[in-house]
C-alpha cells in the first residue's frame, strides 16, 4: 500500500511539473510581450523596458521558467502588477472566501443528492423517481448565477432574510461570515447536486442486486436497513469520484458566482487579473487551479482505499 501511495505520488509531482511547463508557455512563450500586454500601447520604452527587467523577460526561457519554480517551490510567487503586493498573498486572502464556499457547496450538495439520489433508486421508476428525475435535471440545466439571482430576489430583496452580497470578512464572526456564503453557496450547490443525485441513483442501484444486500433481506432486514447499511456504503466510489471532479469545478468555476454575490474569492482575483491583463497573477492563480485538481485526484485515489477493502488488497 506504502508504494502505491508513493507511487501515485510520483505521478502527481510529474503532472504538476508538466503543467506548469504548459502554463509557462501559454502565458511567455506565444507570440507577445507579456509586459507590453500589461503596460498597453500607450507605455514608453523605458517604462516597457523596466517592467520587462522586473519580469525577467531579459532572460532566456529556461531561466525564467526555472526562477519561477524555485520562487513556487519556496512560496515566492512574485508581486503582482496592479496590486503591488505579492501574489502568494493574495491568494491566500482569496483562498479564505473560495475554499469555504466550495465546501459549504459540497456539503449542501451531499446533504441534497444522497437521500434524494437512494431514495430514488429504492423507487425505481416510481413517481419519487420521476420527481427526483426531474429535479436533478432542473439543478443541471440551471446555470448557477441565473439561480444566484433568483436566490436574491427571493431571500434577500422579498424575505430580507440574508444579505444580497458582499463579505464581511471571518474577523466579524463565523456566523456573520458563513450567512454571506450561504445564498453563493447553494446556488452553486444546485447544479451539482442534480448530477451527483444521478449519480448515486445509478451506483445504488447497480449494489442493490447484489448477493450481500439480497442476504441482508433474507436475515430479517428490512428495505430501508438494507439500502441504508450495506447498498450506501459499497456505493460510495462513483459518488467520491463525482465529489472531488466537483470540489475542483466548484473551486475553479465559482467566476461567475463570486462576481454576482460581490465576493472577493479567487475565481474573482482571475477575472480581475485577466481584466487588467496582470499576467504574473493570471499565471500563478492558473497553477494553483491545476494543482489542486491533481491533489484532488490523489486524494480521491486515497479514499478509493480507505472505502473499499479489496483495493487495499490488491495493494498490498
Amino acid at each position: 500500500m506504502i508504494t502505491l501511495v508513493a507511487r501515485r505520488l510520483f505521478s502527481l509531482i510529474v503532472t504538476l511539473l508538466a503543467v506548469s511547463l504548459m502554463i509557462f508557455a501559454v502565458m511567455n512563450l506565444l507570440p507577445g510581450d507579456p509586459a507590453a500586454i500589461m503596460l498597453g500601447t500607450s507605455a514608453s520604452p523605458d517604462t516597457l523596458a523596466a517592467l520587462q527587467k522586473q519580469m525577467g523577460l531579459d532572460q532566456p526561457w529556461p531561466v525564467r521558467y526555472l526562477a519561477w519554480l524555485a520562487g513556487v517551490a519556496r512560496g515566492d510567487l512574485g508581486s503582482s502588477y496592479t496590486y503591488s503586493v505579492p501574489v502568494a498573498g493574495l491568494i491566500l486572502e482569496r483562498l479564505a472566501v473560495t475554499l469555504p464556499l466550495a465546501l459549504l457547496a459540497v456539503l449542501i450538495s451531499v446533504a441534497i443528492a444522497v437521500p434524494l439520489g437512494v431514495t430514488a433508486a429504492r423507487h425505481r421508476n416510481g413517481p419519487l423517481d420521476i420527481l427526483i428525475g426531474l429535479f436533478s435535471y432542473a439543478g443541471i440545466a440551471m446555470p448557477g448565477f441565473w439561480v444566484g439571482l433568483l436566490l436574491i430576489l427571493l431571500f434577500s430583496s422579498n424575505l430580507g432574510w440574508l444579505p444580497a452580497g458582499g463579505f464581511p470578512g471571518w474577523q466579524a464572526g463565523i456566523g456573520k461570515a458563513l450567512t454571506a456564503l450561504v445564498l453563493p453557496a447553494l446556488s452553486l450547490a444546485l447544479a451539482q447536486a442534480g448530477v451527483l443525485t444521478r449519480v448515486a441513483r445509478t451506483a445504488v442501484l447497480d449494489v442493490m442486486n447484489e448477493d450481500f444486500v439480497r442476504t441482508a433481506r433474507a436475515k430479517g432486514l428490512s428495505e430501508r436497513a438494507a439500502v441504508w447499511r450495506h447498498a450506501v456504503p459499497n456505493a460510495l466510489i462513483p459518488v467520491v469520484t463525482m465529489l472531488g471532479l466537483q470540489f475542483t469545478f466548484l473551486v475553479a468555476g465559482a467566476v461567475l458566482v463570486e462576481n454576482v454575490f460581490n465576493l472577493p474569492g479567487l475565481g474573482r482575483l482571475a477575472y480581475q487579473a485577466l481584466s487588467q491583463r496582470d499576467v504574473i497573477v493570471m499565471q500563478n492563480v492558473v497553477l494553483f487551479f491545476a494543482a489542486l485538481v491533481i491533489l484532488m485526484n490523489f486524494l480521491v485515489d486515497l479514499a478509493y482505499l480507505v472505502i473499499d477493502p479489496r483495493l487495499r488488497t490488491q495493494a498490498r
